[in-house]
């Protein structure tokens, strides 16, 4: 099933390997990497993006396939529903039933509020169930938080929020003691010790993991307390609009069961948008490693009641999706296998870059292997480079893979591929919105008052350019910190009468914009047929 060509460069990854073992790239200067990235990164093409026209981030350049729902019309009008009689009154509003979710649901409870969670899936049907590598903490004796903060900090191109990323890094150690508590079995020695590995772009060893299903594990966990708190859940069942009061304040959303397409209202004293990422957006043609439901959800809901982006031109692909088999196209191959002694390894048998290069540059570099160098593997429809996965077993033993990555090794297992014996191909997969909505340290937005946000639909934390097993992370602080900070806030909280009056100046803007669409948003779910997304 293979052409000659393909069979020459997998005998060439097999031949070099014993001296790619012991080879030692190079980490590119700071000078190197800026070039680089230029060159080849999808988030440096000019004529992918579009200038805004109308909403609190007028004159900034986002995604064409961005902007064309940000700059869509609602799905209802202003009196679709009756306000006046809610069919669901609480504390604290989630919409969102990933980590962050959850973790603002536990906490909001534990303070004593109402919470409900509205989630278009099920409960977990999120990216967070989709982590693998393992989540971030310095919490070793030769590590710190600002050891932490210069690696994340840099990382992100030095343009996070400073508030925001020492928040994380400051808020991780305890979070882990938090998740251990409530009963996540992550890695350890015999004696105890948490086993922590490095990620791309660490100075210390702090990747905290679960074998290499630790966002599973870390959902599990988060879910089931969830449900032995009793805490409300509307699932299969989507916010199509956040409600405000008559001054402007967050109030509670339109709901949109998936299956009828009855609209509810909720009405509630503070509102968490916790939807997560936009990889089902599928910008510039790329796969996606992300969960079904992941359209941006929460950046639309936002931006229609005057809540600011930070960042939305800034995407993470991560550098290693699956390339082959076409089954799994785009899927996720963790950085831990990195982080285990793989290296990634060009048509020639040749290792072109640090293994541990962090995740933008990775992804550029194996872009230009593919592109300017011509040295990708080509396998039917697809192109990629190798991941030669086993040096794993060669440096670390045999057993080490089943050991540490056993949901990779069963993954490719399904199509016959043993990536004990034989390397894998891969090429970047668009993975994380490191944009988002502008929240300040209590986690609400900085111009829509009561009106929270956490995990991946808040820009800032990261920068630019996110580092590995800091997502796991941020879900958890900051969806604690949004659960804590909303439900204080809702014991202030005296609501207005209520409204949807944005919808209609929102259509006054495009009008007056002079934009003509047919879009509605948001998308809810992506279109893979010639028939209009629900």
């Amino acid at each position: 099933m293979y052409s000659e060509k393909f069979k020459k460069s997998l005998l060439a990854v097999e031949t070099a390997r014993e001296k790619n073992i012991a080879l030692e790239p190079d980490r590119m200067t700071a000078e190197q990497k800026e070039n680089l990235l230029a060159a080849f990164h999808p988030d440096y093409k000019k004529d992918e993006f579009e200038v805004l026209k109308i909403g609190p981030n007028k004159g900034e350049k986002v995604p064409k396939e961005l902007a064309g729902i940000l700059q869509a019309h609602s799905r209802i009008k202003s009196d679709s529903v009756d306000l006046d009689h809610p069919d669901y009154e609480t504390d604290v509003l989630i919409i969102g039933g990933g980590g962050a979710g959850t973790s603002a649901a536990i906490e909001a409870h534990e303070a004593g509020a109402d919470v409900m969670i509205v989630t278009k899936l099920r409960m977990g049907d999120a990216n967070t169930v989709m982590a693998e590598g393992g989540i971030q903490a310095a919490d070793k004796p030769n590590d710190s938080p600002a050891i932490h903060f210069i690696d994340a900090f840099g990382g992100g191109h030095f343009a996070a929020k400073r508030e925001l990323l020492s928040k994380l890094v400051c808020d991780a150690p305890e979070a882990i003691l938090w998740l251990g508590n409530l009963g996540v079995e992550f890695d350890k020695e015999a004696d105890g010790t948490m086993v922590t590995t490095h990620g791309g772009g660490t100075s210390r060893k702090r990747m905290h993991a679960a074998k290499d299903y630790s966002g599973a594990e870390i959902m599990r966990t988060l879910r089931d307390e969830v449900l032995n708190r009793n805490i409300p859940i509307v699932d299969f069942t989507s916010a199509i609009e956040l409600v405000l009061d008559e001054n402007g304040k967050a109030a509670g959303a339109v709901l949109m069961n998936m299956e009828t397409k009855e609209l509810l209202v909720a009405k509630a004293k503070t509102v968490i948008i916790a939807t997560g990422g936009a990889g089902r957006m599928h910008y510039q043609g790329f796969p996606t490693s992300n969960h079904y439901g992941a359209t941006a959800d929460g950046l639309v809901l936002g931006y229609r009641v005057g809540a600011k982006l930070l960042y939305a031109e800034t995407l993470q692909y991560h550098p290693t999706g699956v390339a082959y088999p076409e089954q799994i196209f785009g899927a996720l191959v963790t950085e831990k296998v990195r982080s285990l002694g793989a290296k990634l390894v060009n048509e020639k048998g040749e290792v072109f870059m640090h293994p541990l290069e962090t995740r933008d540059v990775a992804a550029a570099a194996i872009i230009r292997e593919c592109s300017a160098n011509d040295s990708g593997v080509d396998v039917g429809n697809c192109q990629g480079v190798w991941l030669d996965t086993p040096m794993i077993e060669k440096i670390g033993g045999e057993g080490t893979i089943e050991k540490r990555i056993p949901a990779m090794m069963r993954m490719f297992a399904k199509y016959g591929i043993d990536i004990r014996k034989e390397p894998i191909l891969v090429y970047p997969t668009l993975h994380y919105q490191n944009g988002g909505l502008d929240i300040g340290p209590d986690c609400m937005t900085t111009n829509v008052e009561n009106l929270f946000v956490a995990g991946e639909a808040v820009g800032g934390i990261h920068g630019k350019n996110r580092l590995m097993g800091n997502s796991l992370l941020d879900i958890i602080v900051f969806g604690r910190s949004a659960g804590q900070n909303a439900a204080s806030k809702a014991k202030k909280v005296e609501l207005g009468k209520l409204s949807l009056s944005h919808i209609e100046k929102f259509e006054k803007e495009l009008a007056s914009a002079g934009i003509e669409t047919e879009n509605v948003s948001p998308k809810l779910l992506p279109n893979y047929t010639n028939q209009q997304s629900i």
